[in-house]
């Protein structure tokens, strides 16, 4: 069977890197992906799924208490899902990827037109092709490969193409709350093929600190909310280290802060001869894999409120949790499902598979905690090139991963004799 899907994928590899290309140069920012969900939409109608093209708007979706998204208005930016029916009496899964992309920066940092899907010494380079719609072709492959394969699967396939990841999950939310969930769930999102049962989640906050203004030749007569803001940074860094010292899980060992607390933006003082009268501290907060959204920012909060401070007691800071936040989420590492994709990444890579923690938020939390639908992380994409200029993929890893997801998807889902 494996010779069978080398073939089929080398047969196919040129028709698969044109999709890609036409995929990256539909430029799906958030609030534009109508372009390229229309391309994945009759991409799946060929390979002859069942496709469900709609705009999320319902109220239950938009009022949800994990909805989090940049905006409310979808009207440019449908959510797809192709559903696989199998025979019946396998396990069922649903393969997550996101069509947006974050916005393509300075061009002038860029090689090529980021949108071009230009491809060079068997890279392709373009906004998104990394993070992660070559990680989407791979599944793509695997579904239609089977398909062509003529092989029947016993438990249903659902793969997802979902809008506004990068800012929250509100299309996997959508899917999720339209009942597109299933016993398990791979995302291919960019970890250079690395495999993580644990997906950290995070949130953002807005710290305002008060002060009194005065003038600078008198400074003494006010509060300088700069000074005030630096008891305020020492116990979020005292506060990491408490929270980084309790985590023990070998996800973690390589990663020299596991769950970080970072300090975006500090905005403060108008005239350099007066005293700051407000500052604004914003960042963000890792949440472990096995924690909850609510738990830490409630330690979060009580961390600053115990600072013993004369004019903070009186005048204590204003904490605000706004913008995106992405739960965590985990899978044990016993899982069937790990045990398959191990021993099918050990027969395609040739090698052992790393398993590490992601350090970064997917929507492998929303999966698991909303839809009850346990996630692993794991992509052809380069980790380090997402976000940057000049971000590219590898165009062998897409073929590989399509050859493990292949295989995956066959041993758990089942198929019939």
């Amino acid at each position: 069977m494996r010779v069978q899907i080398k073939e089929w994928l080398e047969e196919h590899r040129e028709e698969a890197v044109s999709f890609l290309q036409k995929l990256v140069q539909e430029g799906s920012v958030q609030g534009n992906e109508e372009g390229v969900q229309r391309l994945v939409r009759d991409r799946l109608t060929d390979i002859n799924l069942e496709v469900d093209f709609w705009i999320p708007d319902d109220d239950a979706f938009l009022n949800h208490p994990y909805f989090c998204a940049t905006r409310k208005d979808f009207s440019k930016s449908p959510n797809v899902v192709g559903k696989w029916t199998g025979t019946g009496g396998g396990k069922s899964l649903v393969l997550n990827g996101h069509v947006d992309v974050v916005p393509s920066g300075d061009p002038n940092q860029w090689d090529h037109d980021p949108f071009s899907g230009q491809v060079q010494d068997g890279k392709m380079y373009g906004r998104g092709v990394t993070d992660m719609k070559g990680g989407n072709v791979s599944l793509l492959l695997a579904l239609q490969c089977l398909k062509d394969m003529g092989v029947s699967l016993k438990g249903d396939v659902l793969f997802h193409s979902v809008i506004e990841e990068e800012s929250g999950g509100a299309g996997t939310l959508a899917a999720i709350l339209r009942g597109y969930t299933a016993d398990a769930a791979l995302i291919p999102e960019p970890t250079n093929m690395k495999i993580f049962p644990a997906q950290q989640g995070s949130r953002w906050f807005r710290i305002t600190v008060p002060g009194r203004s005065a003038h600078g030749g008198t400074r003494y007569e006010g509060v300088s909310s700069i000074e005030k803001s630096m008891l305020i940074i020492q116990q979020i860094q005292q506060l990491e280290k408490v929270r980084n010292a309790r985590v023990k899980s070998p996800l973690y060992e390589k990663t020299p802060i596991p769950l970080p607390i970072n300090i975006g933006s500090i905005n403060g003082g108008s005239w350099p001869s007066s005293v700051p009268d407000v500052v604004t501290i914003e960042g963000r907060v890792g949440v472990g894999p096995d924690e909850t959204l609510e738990a830490v920012t409630e330690e979060f909060e009580q961390a600053l409120h115990d600072i013993d401070d004369e004019w903070l007691n009186i005048h204590p800071v204003k904490i605000e949790w706004f913008g995106a936040q992405w739960l965590p989420g985990s899978i044990d590492v016993e899982h069937e499902l790990m045990g398959i994709l191990q021993s099918r990444f050990k027969e395609v890579v040739g090698r052992e598979p790393e398993i590490e923690a992601s350090p970064w938020g997917t929507d492998g939390g929303l999966l698991t905690q909303v839809g009850n639908t346990p996630s692993i992380v794991i992509g052809p994409g380069v980790t380090s090139v997402a976000h940057y200029p000049n971000e590219y993929i590898e165009l062998d890893k897409i073929f590989e991963a399509a050859e493990l997801f292949t295989l995956v998807i066959y041993d758990w889902c089942g198929a019939e004799s």
